[in-house]
């Protein structure tokens, strides 16, 4: 069913300018458009879970979503937080019929979900959503090897270090950011467990990092870059 005009202004500019639809023709995007249904979803509410049949790969429009993992002893392992303008499970579309991992909403959440057997079969007639496609799991892919470099490069105070510099708006001086989710989802996002984040933060205060709740103060940013 076309849901699209369930969209409001704000969400439709978000699902118009992510890369997967942004560089399609006019025709392509009606397609795409055509094979799309809009999900509100409250927190922590499940997209879907391991093993379940792939039917639909998901773009955020609103909120965030965590992706993870689940251990047979019970242990959690994130794998990606998705926020708006980000797309997940379009992997899916040309490997494998069940999802690998979980997803679950980390607040209330608007999702575009697109069926992928419709996408898949848009994809044969139009060259342009196939190289959307792979253009999309491209940068999956050289953000998962970030993602694994980081993680064996860099210690548990120089990770948060490079989360926070990559959105202080100045180079230098005094700078403040919000966190757009509760710290232990950036536990997750970071690779590290919540009193691994606790401890790094306890480090950078010497920094001139100070934080409380969500809100993040830095008083030289040219000095965290030396963490």
């Amino acid at each position: 069913m076309n849901s699209n005009l369930k969209l409001n202004n704000r969400d439709r500019a978000v699902l118009m300018k992510t890369p997967f639809l942004q560089g399609l023709s006019a025709n392509s995007v009606v397609r795409m458009l055509s094979t799309m249904s809009v999900l509100n979803l409250p927190v922590r509410h499940s997209v879907f879970r391991e093993g379940d049949r792939a039917d639909a790969f998901y773009c955020v429009l609103n909120g965030y979503v965590r992706l993870y993992r689940l251990s047979h002893e019970g242990r959690e392992a994130d794998i990606r937080i998705c926020g708006p303008g980000e797309t997940f499970a379009e992997c899916l579309l040309y490997a494998g019929e069940k999802y690998g991992y979980h997803a679950q909403t980390a607040e209330n959440t608007t999702l575009a979900s697109f069926d992928i057997q419709a996408v898949r079969d848009i994809a044969v007639e139009e060259k342009d959503v196939a190289q959307a496609v792979m253009a999309s799991l491209s940068r999956h892919l050289l953000s998962t090897m970030e993602c694994v470099a980081n993680d064996r490069l860099f210690t548990a105070p120089q990770r948060v270090a490079n989360y926070i510099l990559a959105r202080c708006p100045v180079d230098g001086g005094p700078a403040a950011i919000r966190l757009p989710f509760q710290k232990s989802l950036l536990a997750g996002m970071l690779g590290l467990a919540p009193e691994a984040l606790s401890r790094a933060f306890s480090t950078l205060r010497k920094f001139g990092v100070t934080v409380r709740g969500r809100a993040i103060q830095v008083v030289d940013v040219s000095n965290l870059r030396n963490v």
